[in-house]
């Protein structure tokens, strides 16, 4: 990777503005060092606050070419206390971090019309605190699909859900012209209002938890198919995906007739609903089948319902040891995926103040950093260990 690239040239600056939280009379580095030294140590593999002080001492001479560093590298003092770089994520406001967060995001961001933005939930699962009887927080995250960007996230309130945190996050993004794919729990109609009045489109997946309007939808779905859609205008398409000894067939229907679904004026903006059929073969196995239905705001036909459903379910083969398992985890987001696997997210054991969401943070600018990186033709860990 291009190590003459200055990595504090277009990001730091959005950072300049941020509240230092600690005592001043007692500051002995700079929050911009800091937070730039934290960056490049998680872009290049670290993952604890020892490996990210590790990775200053061993760049130091690199890294004083652009920070100030005027008592050098922040230490881990091991006979007082003082974790400098911890105490700092630690108490940075991650309300400020997320506004600086956005606003270089914009400057990297060209979204285009119709793109597909998919807004999921993760927990970070070892940022639970036993001493403090804090449990793990859980992020809501906005994945451009086409860029392959991190737009922002919001943490979900302790004694809350998903369902409050995705207006909060809709709020800061810049919807217009794009197309929110959410996954069951954030299929309300306060949100698709939200997502309409703000320019964009929806794709919302139903479940039981959506009661009427998910039964009506199986049971329009059931009736149209059995009549093999006779007199019924609707549009349908299929695909065939083969490889590791299985054959996975999908096939994706439209409807336009949802006047007659229950409470359907309630939902703003809703023109279709949808039904995708999952079938999966599997040699010397029962072949199985898996159907989700969904609400839809878009004008765009079929394909493009189809291409938007697998861009928020879309999973990155690059990693070889995980395709060989592909037919044995859930279905998830790419976003999820690559912070699972590149950054070992999940096993993360910051936990202290506000770091970890501070931190799940970083995790995010390293990633749409390495995804802005094109000179090397590589999977993100591999650029990670590459860099």
């Amino acid at each position: 990777m291009n190590s003459s690239i200055n990595p504090s040239a277009s990001l730091l600056e959005h950072f300049e503005n941020i509240d230092d939280p600690r005592t001043k009379y007692l500051i002995e580095h700079k929050m911009l060092d800091i937070i730039a030294i934290t960056i490049c140590a998680v872009i290049c593999g670290a993952e604890s606050w020892v490996e990210i002080e590790e990775y200053g001492y061993s760049k130091q001479e690199w890294l004083e070419k652009f920070l100030a560093l005027p008592n050098g590298i922040p230490s881990r003092d091991t006979i007082r206390p003082r974790d400098t770089i911890r105490r700092l994520f630690a108490q940075l406001d991650p309300k400020q971090l997320q506004g600086c967060f956005l606003s270089w995001v914009k400057t990297i961001a060209q979204l285009t019309q119709g793109e597909v933005i998919a807004i999921d939930g993760k927990t970070l699962r070892h940022s639970y605190d036993k001493g403090k009887n804090k449990g793990a927080i859980h992020m809501v995250s906005a994945w451009a699909s086409q860029n392959s960007l991190v737009l922002g996230q919001v943490k979900v309130d302790e004694k809350s859900n998903e369902i409050t945190a995705i207006p909060q996050l809709l709020k800061i993004l810049e919807i217009q012209g794009c197309i929110i794919t959410i996954d069951a729990m954030g299929t309300q109609k306060e949100i698709a209002q939200e997502i309409i009045q703000r320019g964009g489109d929806y794709i919302l997946s139903l479940k039981g938890n959506q009661g009427n309007i998910h039964q009506d939808v199986k049971q329009l779905f059931n009736w149209v198919r059995k009549t093999n859609f006779e007199n019924i205008p609707h549009e349908v398409c299929s695909s065939i995906n083969k490889g590791h000894g299985r054959i996975e067939i999908r096939r994706h229907w439209l409807l336009s007739s949802v006047e007659h679904l229950i409470d359907a004026q309630l939902w703003s903006g809703l023109k279709r609903v949808g039904l995708i059929e999952s079938e999966r073969r599997i040699k010397g196995q029962l072949a199985t089948i898996e159907r989700r239905y969904y609400l839809l705001s878009l004008d765009g036909g079929v394909q493009r319902f189809a291409q938007a459903v697998r861009s928020h379910r879309k999973i990155e083969r690059e990693g070889r040891c995980f395709a060989s398992s592909l037919s044995n985890h859930a279905v998830e987001n790419q976003l999820h995926w690559c912070l699972d696997v590149a950054f070992n997210e999940d096993d993360s054991r910051i936990h202290s103040g506000y770091a970890p969401e501070n931190m799940a943070l970083i995790r995010h600018i390293a990633l749409n950093l390495l995804g802005q990186e094109t000179s090397v033709k590589a999977g993100k860990k591999a650029k990670r260990k590459k860099a």
